[in-house]
């Protein structure tokens, strides 16, 4: 008879050509999108939406921005004045009440008398504050005017805070850190006087100044009586120079509700766990309004590129009008809605001790999906979803197995079956494939770690520049290394049970992982592994897919006596594995027949292994038999035979179930950690640790392909391998900055004004700083010193002397003090401190002091000012210039038995003025060369608060 037809090709069968096919055009589907996402910013509006204008948003960008203004500069006055005229106009502006809403009452407050003192460690400030504040009443809010008694308290149900900060830094414009969040504050008060959007709940709009230096202005602004009017708050800040505003922080599920209204959310709550975890080393105001003040609220910041941040191109120019309107309608959405709750749930019952009554909200797990949706549950629910699938995943999967058991099903681990009734064993090679799995993990992971070593050595700052060339050699090689052990493990041993035990491994990976991260979820609040416990849901359900096809399985005992053995007897053939089955008829006879001398001595039909065996009944045209061998044909390869029975398209089920989920996750992660990492080895940190992130990131994001991967042609393979070989060579060879990507090098002069000694320094990453040093033309011919500075090398020589007064006077008179040594209290003295142009001073100790007061200075129980190990320094900082400090100092007992004691009784220490003021020509011509001599793949900051410091030593005997 006519051997049976091949059926029709299945499209989604788990063959080479649909499971290379099906598995990149996902990825590629799911990635894709990602990378536009993450770098294309919303287009703003044509036309500005009601209470808005982004038009003169961005003209108020760019006077914000026209030039340098830290705190100590007369730029940073001028500010202060423009945003009071600003403020104004925008007020007289606003239009006229409707019939059927009242203009809501606004207050501005130019708060020139607030002070505070207050000690972190052994570090002290004193600041005198210029911040300006907007109260806008709300429709809830008292009509008193409370404020203005010396207690006086504010009733009802509290309102709302968003901050923004007007300062920048002595090197930076400040376009995003913190310029869009400055003009999105003007524009809210904008909104919130115009008809139709008066707040329920009043509104405070704080304009702080000093947030570059330790957080001043927002710690100040706690002195304020409208301070205490608040409860929840919504921070504005920038590290970067453009792309998406991102939610980094906020203080519980019940505020972060609000940010829901946003259109474009972008985000992740692992930025907040890397805030916990110590990870990120940088603060904002945050800290101080949920930390210090008690509130409860949002942490919305640019975050890249982290090049430009904190030097002169973080301006309008390096930034957008996107940008500025992704901010900006984050920022009104959010706050509306958070002025409109008329619920309690952030009221406290007291507000003792100074503690602002904002209640207790829920630790929350946040995300967005394709900057479109924004996902949010409480920390607690996915703890105990945790907790629950890492119970209940094992026991489903025992089950099922017990179940394949009882059935007479379980292939799995199964070496070989005995027939009914025979004395020999049939192999069923059903624990072919059991340990690829650390093979296939482990191989491709081992490699890319040795790439990140090789990287380290090499070339560490290539990703500072080619982020997306690390990423691609990491990826590539991977994939390949992956495919290649798949396939050499298929060569050797084929297995139709690749998938389930890959998956099962799979399982048993996430399974931990899960266990870890619900540990860290139950004992330090973090909820930034969300995206295992997901993975791990999606992993169990494919495994689980794997399981349940082994039903489609014929009974062991069926399949046994279909393939058994002709003879009880050994067979003169070897392993009858290929033997003959009861099915095969008139071949059976043949082979009872005794053999001749005629006869091969590799028999007529050579079916010595259980792989032949299969190759041979695999084709119609070898048969002659009348029973139906169709099936044989739906057997891969060398498979073992009874997979024929397994269905060829559930695979693509298993895939989507585990491969979209990770990609959806772990992707924004991954792009997340990569643009604010990147950058930071030019800060000292480890570039290691950023290679074995993507390595780490490059290993989830593909271990979904490993349980198909086997099944790929060669050409997607050995393409990512030309692409490995390539990528490879330009990060081991290439020049890792570029003019935009600049390394960042810190600039600061120091001047002892006692001998006139001029010392300018750059900090940076060597080889690079000292290059850039000999190559300045005042440090030709001199000895550039290179001491190391933490994690990264400070390079100095004489530099250009500084003109940082307005007319040249003598260094000794750019500095006084007068010391006074108390007569009836021993260990007691008074400074009296003043700076030529300049409102920045501070004060070095050799030996720690015991402890210290500024005149007219504010104290509160919310910021300690004293600390039992001593303090090192104070940095006093007043809102005037030329200003007088009056210090008055105690220091150990000389006697005492304390570390801190100084032997001799004596307190010697310096006195240190800054200048930040860089807006003046000429002002520092050592920084001026700096920047035009410099190669233009590097940028300038402030390694301090001062560009330059002069300083002269004093001794109290």
């Amino acid at each position: 008879m006519d051997p049976p037809k091949a059926p029709r090709a299945n499209p989604i069968a788990f063959t080479p050509w649909p499971v290379t096919l099906i598995t990149a055009v996902v990825y590629l589907a799911f990635v894709i999108p990602l990378l536009v996402v993450h770098h294309v910013v919303p287009p703003a509006p044509s036309s500005s939406p009601d209470g808005l204008n982004i038009t003169e948003a961005w003209s108020d960008l760019q006077v914000l921005t026209s030039g340098y203004r830290p705190y100590n500069s007369r730029q940073n006055d001028k500010i202060h004045e423009w945003l009071l005229l600003r403020i104004n106009e925008i007020l007289n502006a606003a239009p006229a009440a409707t019939a059927d809403e009242k203009k809501p009452d606004v207050f501005v407050f130019d708060d020139t008398r607030s002070n505070l003192t207050l000690t972190r460690d052994n570090l002290a400030v004193y600041f005198e504050g210029t911040n300006i504040l907007v109260y806008i009443r709300g429709e809830d809010d008292d009509l008193e005017h409370w404020w203005e008694l010396p207690e006086g308290t504010p009733k009802g149900k509290g309102g709302v805070l968003v901050n923004a900060h007007y300062d920048s830094v002595s090197t930076g414009y400040g376009a995003t850190d913190d310029g869009v969040g400055v003009v999105t504050c003007l524009q809210l008060v904008k909104y919130f006087t115009t008809p139709g959007h008066a707040p329920r709940k009043g509104l405070v709009v704080l304009f702080n100044n000093g947030e570059e230096d330790f957080l001043n202005g927002a710690r100040v602004y706690s002195q304020h009586p409208l301070s205490r009017f608040p409860h929840t708050f919504l921070n504005l800040e920038g590290a970067g120079a453009g792309g998406r505003a991102v939610l980094f922080r906020s203080s519980d599920a019940e505020v972060s509700a609000f940010y829901m209204r946003s259109q474009h959310p972008f985000g992740s709550v692992l930025g907040s766990d890397g805030f916990k975890a110590g990870l990120i080393r940088s603060q904002t105001d945050y800290v101080v309004f949920e930390g210090d003040l008690g509130l409860r609220g949002l942490d919305v910041a640019f975050m890249e590129p982290r090049a430009r941040y904190h030097t002169d191109q973080d301006d309008t120019r390096h930034t957008s009008k996107d940008s500025l309107w992704h901010m900006l309608s984050t920022a009104v959405a959010t706050t509306e809605g958070l002025v409109s709750d008329s619920s309690d749930r952030f009221d406290g019952p007291s507000r003792d001790d100074h503690k602002i009554a904002s209640g207790t909200g829920n630790s929350a797990v946040w995300f967005d999906l394709y900057g479109s949706t924004f996902v949010l549950f409480r920390l607690h629910t996915l703890f105990a979803l945790s907790v629950t699938l890492l119970v209940v995943t094992p026991l489903v999967l025992l089950l099922t197995s017990i179940i394949l058991t009882k059935v007479d099903k379980m292939y799995l681990f199964r070496t070989s079956v005995r027939p009914e009734g025979s004395l020999e064993t049939l192999p069923l090679y059903g624990d072919r494939g059991l340990m690829r799995y650390p093979f296939l993990l482990g191989v491709p992971t081992a490699v890319t770690v040795g790439l990140a070593y090789l990287l380290t050595k090499v070339n560490p700052y290539i990703v500072h520049s080619s982020q997306y060339a690390v990423w691609s050699m990491m990826v590539s090689a991977w994939t390949f290394l992956a495919w290649f052990v798949s396939r050499v493990a298929d060569f050797a041993r084929p297995s139709a049970f690749h998938r389930v035990y890959t998956f099962t491994w799979t399982f048993v990976f996430m399974w931990v992982l899960q266990v870890i991260a619900t540990v860290y979820q139950d004992r330090w609040g973090l909820g930034g592994s969300y995206f295992i416990f997901f993975g791990f849901a999606g992993t169990f359900l494919a495994t689980w897919i794997s399981y349940l096809e082994l039903f489609s399985l014929p009974r062991k005992s069926e399949y046994a006596n279909q393939v058994r053995p002709v003879s009880r007897r050994a067979s003169s053939h070897g392993s009858r594995l290929g033997g003959l089955s009861d099915e095969d008829g008139e071949d059976e006879e043949e082979d009872d027949e005794a053999p001749t001398e005629s006869t091969s001595l590799l028999g007529s039909r050579q079916r010595t292994t259980f792989a032949n065996y299969v190759r041979v009944s695999a084709d119609p045209a070898d048969h002659s038999d009348t029973e139906d061998h169709s099936q044989d044909i739906n057997v891969y390869g060398l498979e073992q035979r009874w997979s024929a029975s397994l269905p060829k398209w559930l695979w693509v089920l298993q895939f989507l179930l585990a491969a979209p989920i990770i990609l959806i996750l772990v992707g924004p992660i991954s792009l997340l950690l990569t643009s604010s990492l990147h950058q930071t080895g030019q800060d000292g940190s480890s570039s290691l640790f950023i290679y074995i992130a993507i390595v780490i990131l490059t290993t989830l994001l593909l271990t979904p392909i490993l349980p198909f991967i086997h099944r790929y042609t060669y050409h997607i393979p050995l393409f990512l391998l030309a692409i490995f070989v390539g990528t490879m060579i330009y990060n081991l060879v290439a020049f890792p900055f570029s003019d935009s990507s600049r390394l960042k090098l810190f600039f600061i002069q120091e001047v002892d004004l006692d001998t006139g000694l001029n010392t300018v320094s750059l900090t940076g990453v060597q080889p690079f700083v000292h290059d850039v040093a000999v190559g300045l033309p005042s440090a030709a011919g001199q000895n550039v010193t290179c001491n190391p500075l933490g994690d990264r090398v400070q390079c100095s020589w004489a530099g250009i002397p500084p003109h940082v007064l307005t007319e040249d006077k003598p260094f000794e008179e750019w500095l006084s003090f007068a010391v006074s040594r108390s007569t009836d209290k021993p260990r007691h003295a008074q400074l009296q401190i003043s700076g030529q142009n300049t409102r920045a001073c501070k004060v070095f100790f050799d030996t720690p002091i015991k402890n210290f007061h500024v005149a007219d200075s504010a104290y509160d129980p919310r910021f300690p000012h004293t600390y039992a190990k001593g303090i090192k320094e104070i940095r006093l900082w007043s809102r005037t210039w030329d200003n007088t400090w009056t210090v008055d100092l105690e220091w150990f007992n000389p006697d005492s038995s304390s570390d801190h004691s100084n032997t001799s009784g004596s307190l010697t220490g310096q006195i240190i003025c800054q200048w930040s003021d860089y807006n003046q020509p000429d002002a520092i011509p050592a920084l001026d060369e700096v920047r035009q001599y410099g190669p233009a793949w590097i940028g300038v900051s402030k390694l301090a608060d001062g560009l330059v410091e002069g300083r002269k030593a004093f001794e109290i005997t």
